[in-house]
């Protein structure tokens, strides 16, 4: 009889065994697409480089394009414009123009409002959220709140003279 009961631990231990493998085999296989699912879809990868071409933006204009589902405006700045940026008296996040741009004449901000994320409206020197009040500057610094922030600023880079890439730093 002993040689039964070591033969049927051995048999316990094995089963034991088999089915902690087939269990854990069974949660690995039940966790590969839960993870996965957390991966940006391709429509996002595809959205998560802009690619923008400046020369049929007019001096004074703005063009609004759709970066990773957000609007993002750029500006092709006057020189009033420039000049009425120079300084951060006004602002209530004081961010100085030139730490905002790349180049003085083109400004290129998230157009989405810090303080509840509402689209912004053009409007003479800078923008207006209609939702809530708040004002931001042609440097889309923010100058009278609710607004907690500045507009942000995308990644982005020139490629030439006339082209940026916007989701991405050179």
């Amino acid at each position: 009889m002993g040689n039964e009961t070591t033969g049927g631990s051995d048999r316990r231990n094995f089963l034991i065994k088999m089915t902690s493998v087939i269990g854990g085999a069974g949660v690995a296989a039940t966790c590969v697409p839960f993870v996965a699912s957390m991966n940006p879809s391709s429509d996002v990868l595809a959205k998560a480089e802009t690619e923008v071409d400046l020369t049929d933006i007019p001096v004074g204009g703005v063009r609004t394009i759709a970066w990773q589902g957000k609007p993002v405006f750029i500006v092709h700045r006057t020189p009033e414009q420039i000049q009425s940026v120079s300084t951060t008296a006004n602002a209530l996040d004081p961010v100085p123009d030139s730490q905002r741009v790349q180049h003085p004449e083109w400004l290129v901000v998230v157009g989405v409002c810090t303080h509840m994320g509402c689209v912004p409206n053009k409007e003479g020197l800078g923008w207006t959220c209609h939702c809530h009040g708040s004002q931001y500057d042609d440097s889309g610094r923010v100058v009278r709140g609710p607004a907690p922030k500045n507009l942000d600023v995308p990644p982005y880079f020139f490629v030439s003279e006339n082209k940026i890439i916007i989701g991405k730093v050179a």
